[in-house]
């Protein structure tokens, strides 16, 4: 067994059952929320991703491309959210969607406001335009959320939606959406948006569709530590019976004209929430550091916290940034690959699929053996 010392005694039995791949409880997760001893808890979660993943790290080439802010809910957290007719509200076409994309780009991330008049049809074109235009690309779009309010505007449901979309070209559904599972939170600022249990039907659809999915956890704001372990657990229990989730993307609230929080979430909390779901998703291939919100140099510690992923390059991220978050817009792939390499770990350039293209473990010309396992365990994640 592997030995480390512990400031906080507590964490003791919790290191040997994560030793013995055993799986924690909900009150050992709250434990490892509020431990002070946040370096033994990084070390753990960090042990438990090397047991996955060695010592690389993923990343992706990729665009974010956000349709529309226009949209009917009013979520108290929300500054990217317009009304039709606001001086700052926007409508991309479908043909200006399509010249975003590029033949560098793997993958692009479609998501964007509930849009009040776009019918279901629209957004089956949009995808499929992209599919025939840039065959090559992998396509991941629309939350949860959204599938919900398609199925609540134009009386199409989810199963359809998912089977419509993913004959036009759908590859993989992102995770957003999900905020935090807690009904009293969702009552006090999500309200009109699919809830809880929704999202989580919804992404049980999907995977029996052989559509795979990420997660995410909004935290920072007004959430307690139990209700962010019970998300974990819930995220858990969907993973042992429906299993179709790629990763789990923790996301930092933006402190914004709404001033939920007076001040963003530390870089401490940041790593605590990223190493407490590395140990509690035992059945979650990755856990990302998602640096657009971190920033590049948390992002780049994560990745000793249990983050075996960092994203992309996200070009154009818009939901973030309207929330003033401080990252640049943009981040090119060599960026990626030093911050990667200041962490220590091996970059590995994927899809959305989690294929390997690329090993940058210093001879660039081929990539290494690991490629071909992790292209196999990918695809039964």
């Amino acid at each position: 067994m592997t030995m480390f010392r512990f400031s906080d005694r507590a964490l003791h039995p919790i290191w040997e059952k994560v030793q013995a791949k055993a799986r924690l409880s909900a009150a050992e997760g709250v434990t490892l929320m509020r431990s002070d001893d946040l370096l033994g808890v990084g070390r753990m979660a960090d042990w438990v991703k090397r047991q996955r993943h060695g010592e690389h790290a993923f990343f992706v080439i990729n665009r974010y491309i956000n349709p529309t802010n226009v949209c009917v809910l009013t979520c108290r957290f929300c500054d990217f959210a317009k009304k039709k007719g606001d001086p700052d509200a926007y409508e991309l076409t479908n043909d200006e969607i399509v010249d975003l994309v590029n033949e560098e780009i793997r993958e692009i991330h479609i998501v964007g406001g509930h849009h009040p008049d776009w019918k279901f049809e629209h957004f089956e074109d949009m995808i499929r335009r992209v599919r025939e235009r840039w065959p090559h690309v992998q396509i991941k779009a629309f939350t949860a959320s959204e599938i919900d309010y398609f199925s609540r505007r134009w009386k199409i449901s989810p199963e359809e939606s998912l089977r419509r979309l993913k004959a036009a070209g759908l590859n993989t559904m992102p995770g957003g959406g999900a905020e935090v599972f807690s009904d009293r939170v969702w009552r006090l600022l999500f309200p009109g948006k699919a809830g809880p249990d929704r999202y989580l039907e919804i992404h049980r659809i999907a995977h029996r569709l052989g559509i795979h999915t990420n997660a995410t956890l909004l935290y920072g704001h007004i959430e307690t530590d139990e209700e962010r372990v019970e998300h974990f657990v819930r995220l858990r229990e969907v993973q042992d019976e429906d299993p179709g989730f790629f990763t789990f993307i923790p996301l930092a609230y933006q402190i914004s004209s709404h001033q939920l929080r007076t001040r963003q979430a530390s870089a401490l909390e940041d790593l605590r929430v990223i190493a407490t779901s590395r140990l509690m998703l035992d059945n979650f291939d990755h856990v990302e550091a998602f640096w657009i919100d971190l920033g590049v140099e948390c992002a780049s510690i994560a990745l000793n916290c249990g983050a075996s992923d960092v994203n992309g390059t996200l070009i154009e991220e818009r939901i973030a940034h309207a929330a003033s978050a401080e990252s640049p817009i943009g981040i090119t792939r060599q960026k990626l690959i030093n911050m990667i390499r200041d962490a220590g770990k091996i970059p590995v350039e994927r899809d959305a699929l989690y294929n390997v293209v690329r090993v940058y473990d210093g001879d660039e010309g081929a990539p290494s053996g690991y490629a071909a396992a992790t292209i196999k365990t990918a695809a039964h994640a």
